[in-house]
């Protein structure tokens, strides 16, 4: 597996992830991973992580891991090299000192050019797989804090830039679904709608990250849209900047 290096220096290293790929082990797939791919490629820094038990009881090394993206997802993924790396940058998403953008694809229009969705996320009564905002969840449920802005309408749906402030599992899909905005191929959370827009992948994509180097300086590290999106931008006008 080759995964497109984008940035690189001394402490991190930021891939554009494609869709399809799992960022970590998770004691079912046999496929490679992120991690895998970390551990292959960086040798020195492969026992640079933490460990995971995983629901069959195995133990794992997430090498390099320091935050996640659904396999469903593409875009941008920073990977620690150094145990001090790893300390800061997992500091600095739990502070929420590392600004995340995602562009989403959504069906309909948003009530608002730009808002917030700030919804607990528990677990689904209904289905292992799934998380919900909606009332019926079940466990606990946890803060969770999206903002967006809408960059793009054509009326049957939106494109948005989607901010979350934390880091919740499945947090953009399930909070979208809770406004009544999922996004555009869905197998999860909107399973019955139509794959629109000529996508036959999920309409979302890891855009952007700001986030602070070691040095104290701080940088923009951003992952190109995929091609396969790239023709339902163009369907949204004034959005080539984006590009």
């Amino acid at each position: 597996m080759n995964l497109p290096v984008i940035y690189e220096d001394d402490a991190i290293v930021a891939i554009d992830k494609p869709i399809g790929v799992m960022t970590h082990p998770d004691g079912h797939s046999t496929d490679e991973t992120v991690s895998d791919w970390f551990a292959k490629h960086y040798p020195a820094s492969a026992e640079v992580g933490e460990t995971q038990r995983l629901q069959n009881g195995t133990e794992i090394l997430r090498a390099g891991i320091v935050h996640r993206l659904d396999r469903d997802t593409s875009g941008v993924m920073i990977l620690t090299k150094t145990p001090e790396a790893h300390a800061f940058y997992k500091e600095a998403f739990q502070e929420h000192s590392i600004q995340k953008t995602y562009l989403a694809f959504v069906y309909g229009t948003m009530k608002e050019e730009k808002g917030t969705i700030n919804l607990p996320i528990g677990r689904s009564a209904t289905d292992f797989r799934l998380r919900s905002a909606q009332r019926g969840s079940k466990g606990l449920r946890r803060d969770a804090i999206t903002h967006y802005q809408v960059v793009g309408d054509i009326g049957t749906h939106s494109l948005i830039k989607a901010m979350p402030q934390t880091g919740r599992t499945h947090q953009i899909r399930v909070h979208l679904k809770a406004v009544h905005h999922p996004i555009v191929c869905d197998p999860l959370y909107a399973p019955n709608q139509k794959c629109d827009l000529g996508f036959k992948r999920l309409g979302l994509h890891a855009y952007k990250l700001e986030l602070p180097l070691l040095s104290g300086e701080s940088i923009t590290i951003t992952a190109p849209v995929p091609l396969e999106l790239q023709a339902a931008i163009a369907m949204f006008p004034n959005t080539e900047d984006l590009l």
